[in-house]
């Protein structure tokens, strides 16, 4: 058996409105009165109020850091440069996500490490930076999952499930970090207004182990699917200023053709009816996103309330998303909660369709 013992969730300093962010891009892009009307609708009907970046240029007018105090922002940042920004700022996200996760469970004896992230690579990498500075033990097992997007976080619960079960001495740390707003593209596009109206940043640290003294999920069941009609309805390509972003308009209505799918597998495979299902767990990719799963599986908004939460106050921060939301009900849970069921899912490129089954326990 594994358990989630406890996670910790954690944000850059920056903080910008939607209306913030619309102005900066409007003028970064260099749009016209009809681009701008257009950009500004996709931003007020995104369902977010706020989001986080490591740069302090989104919120400002002038006097950047980051991008150029030139017409067109040229030279545009390149992807090197951008890759040096995420060197800078990763680390101390991460830390601060683990510093909060010990508010429910201690960071001891930990066996296994797990960072996952699509936002920044680089060797000797952030797991290892992490291992330094959190005075781990140099002989702690690391694995990297890289550049699987917005799901990738049910990966490495998956990954630490496993680790659990053969071995029940095992602690094993995940830590999804994502920087997403370092790859800003200002190409006139649709992709690029729905990526620039969602993205933002933040870092989640998880506790998976083998026994639980507190209160936990239970891990029960994984299934996963993949829709190939998605497949070119979103991509995260490597380009030469940056992570290019293909976000297609279709993809909620895609996640809703799959979504029933991926339910009824998983409920069947722990053998619950929907009905028996306290709280449900999905990445707020966006609101049309979370429309499309709430009509599928017919739920009442308040059902998909932490999900809603998540997407309003921090944006779509990709892999962290899904665990800010379990985050949102495990702070709220109590005994009475007790065996009650939670169902979490996330998405991403291919197109994935990620959940997990958890059981709520208290000792």
């Amino acid at each position: 058996m594994s358990f989630i013992t406890g996670l910790g969730i954690a944000n850059p300093p920056h903080k910008l409105s939607q209306h913030q962010a619309a102005d900066f891009m409007v003028k970064a892009m260099e749009l016209d009165y009809t681009n701008a009307r257009r950009l500004k609708a996709i931003f007020r009907s995104s369902g977010i109020t706020s989001r986080y970046s490591v740069l302090s240029d989104y919120a400002k007018s002038s006097d950047y850091n980051f991008f150029p105090n030139t017409a067109g922002m040229e030279p545009f940042p390149s992807t090197k440069q951008r890759i040096l920004a995420f060197k800078e700022h990763a680390l101390g996200l991460s830390m601060k996500a683990v510093e909060n996760l010990k508010a429910d469970v201690e960071i001891t004896n930990v066996t296994h490490l797990i960072t996952v992230c699509c936002t920044g690579m680089y060797a000797p990498g952030l797991d290892i930076e992490l291992i330094k500075s959190l005075g781990l033990s140099p002989n702690v097992q690391r694995t990297c999952i890289n550049f699987m997007g917005c799901y990738a976080a049910i990966n490495a619960l998956r990954l630490a499930d496993s680790i659990c079960s053969s071995n029940s001495k095992a602690r094993v740390l995940i830590v999804c970090t994502e920087l997403c707003s370092l790859h800003f593209q200002k190409e006139v596009s649709y992709d690029n207004f729905l990526a620039n109206a969602i993205f933002s940043d933040g870092s989640a640290a998880v506790m998976v182990e083998s026994s639980v003294k507190n209160k936990a999920f239970e891990c029960t069941g994984f299934f996963c699917d993949l829709l190939p009609d998605g497949h070119e309805e979103m991509a995260w390509e490597i380009g030469n200023v940056g992570f290019e972003m293909k976000l297609s308009g279709y993809v909620p209505s895609l996640v809703k053709s799959g979504i029933g799918n991926l339910t009824r597998a998983l409920l069947n495979q722990i053998g619950l009816n929907q009905s028996e299902i306290k709280y449900f767990a999905a990445h707020p990719g966006g609101k049309k996103i979370l429309e499309a799963i709430e009509a599928e599986l017919t739920l009442h908004k308040e059902q998909l309330y932490p999900s809603y939460f998540v997407l309003d106050a921090y944006g779509n921060m990709s892999s962290p998303s899904v665990l800010f939301v379990l985050k949102k009900i495990f702070d709220n849970l109590s005994a009475y909660d007790n065996n009650e069921s939670v169902l979490a899912f996330a998405f991403g490129p291919g197109l994935t369709l990620e959940s997990t089954a958890m059981k709520i326990k208290y000792t």
